[in-house]
């Protein structure tokens, strides 16, 4: 059962929003490749805001994605792309309907 997730709000520079979208298209990849990850989304809130959320069946599951290379790739592109680093808020999952 999914019982734990993240929930990351990403503010990308204006002028860095399609870099930012473009990253978080193809980190798709990286997550499909992650065991313990059971679900991954990527979104779009206005302009400039993007989000992440993902979930996991336990903790480590949920420390394994944060140590991997999504989270490493969105550090790495915060000084120079983004307004600030991302707020990643780590959830319960009280509920899901999944495949």
């Amino acid at each position: 059962m999914t019982q734990t997730g993240l929930l990351a709000r990403i503010e990308a520079k204006p002028e860095h929003a399609a870099q930012v979208q473009e990253l978080l298209e193809n980190a798709l990849q990286l997550a499909r490749q992650e065991t313990r990850t059971v679900s991954w989304y990527s979104f779009r809130l206005g302009p400039t805001t993007f989000g992440v959320f993902d979930t996991f069946e336990d903790e480590a599951g949920r420390q394994a994605h944060l140590n991997g290379q999504i989270a490493a790739a969105l550090m790495e592109i915060a000084p120079t792309l983004l307004v600030g680093p991302p707020d990643i808020q780590k959830v319960d999952v009280l509920a899901a309907k999944l495949p």
